[in-house]
């Protein structure tokens, strides 16, 4: 597996990370880039994240093998429009956004007869800071990589991008994009909004600062996302709302147990549902470990 040509839109933490891993892995000779800012593109090409700086995205695309677009969600359509006219009809497309079926309605409106070259994935991997300054080339090592190809997806495409995320050492998993959706609402997009609103809750009290500055590791390592990219974020809670509502709604339901037990100062209540949860963490921490030692 080797591409002549790849193309990266998007210099920043994700995009550049993933170009790091790609030249490890020895099959990207040449990584042109594009990012809408100027000092990113910049600051990609004298890291070595990249080997050449363009002013479009169009130049970046044409001739490319292998195209990633890592730009917020709500940008992916206006990047698909103009990737493609210039994308080569045999080339490989993938988009590394944290939502997929808004991303599948919008390849579906501007890709046209290159449809087939798109793989729409979500590598289950980043930092709580961006830029490509912060690129890690084992971001991905050891990771979950969430493929959920649409129907026009083409058979050697979807393979391809397997491959390609196989090399940088990430572990295959495949959804549709409506399962995808649905599941990270649950186990990414509610935990950030949470850490968000913890923060906020803290802060708005007269003694905020003072409070924050008692925080242990505990409470560092729970809300240490919520200082991740605000773009990022509310382009994400945006595009999947349908589903981050409904899991805010599940985690009410279980606030309001809590709230219940403790207005009643019902300890056995509270520590039924406290061995629950600690059970059930236990558990899942236990599973987690044993599958990745497969």
């Amino acid at each position: 597996m080797k591409f002549e040509k790849v193309a990266l839109i998007g210099c920043g933490l994700m995009g550049g990370s993933f170009a790091l891993a790609a030249r490890r892995a020895g099959w990207a000779p040449h990584i042109v880039g594009h990012s809408a800012s100027e000092s990113s593109r910049q600051k990609a090409l004298s890291m070595g994240v990249i080997d050449l700086a363009v002013d479009s995205i169009e130049q970046a695309v044409r001739g490319a093998d292998l195209v990633l677009l890592a730009v917020p969600v709500k940008a992916t359509e206006a990047c698909f429009e103009a990737i493609a006219p210039a994308l080569k009809p045999d080339a490989l497309l993938m988009d590394v956004g944290s939502t997929k079926s808004d991303i599948v309605v919008s390849a579906l409106r501007t890709l046209g007869n290159k449809l087939h070259c798109f793989v729409p994935v979500h590598p289950i991997a980043g930092k709580e800071v961006a830029g490509v300054e912060h690129s890690d080339v084992d971001l991905y090592k050891d990771r979950a990589l969430i493929v959920t190809p649409m129907d026009s997806s083409g058979a050697t495409q979807v393979q391809l991008a397997k491959q390609v995320w196989k090399s940088l050492g990430s572990y295959i998993n495949e959804l549709t994009p409506a399962a995808h959706d649905a599941a990270f609402a649950a186990v990414s997009h509610l935990p950030h909004v949470l850490s968000y609103a913890i923060i906020r809750g803290i802060f708005q009290q007269h003694n905020g600062p003072s409070l924050i500055a008692l925080g242990g590791p505990g409470f560092r390592d729970f809300s240490r996302i919520a200082a991740s990219d605000p773009v990022v974020w509310r382009d994400i809670l945006s595009t999947n709302r349908e589903q981050v509502l409904l899991q805010i709604s599940h985690f009410k339901d279980a606030l309001n147990d809590f709230e219940k037990a403790i207005q009643a100062n019902d300890l056995q209540a509270l520590e039924d549902m406290i061995r629950q949860a600690s059970d059930l963490r236990f558990n899942w921490r236990m599973g987690a470990s044993q599958n990745s030692e497969k």
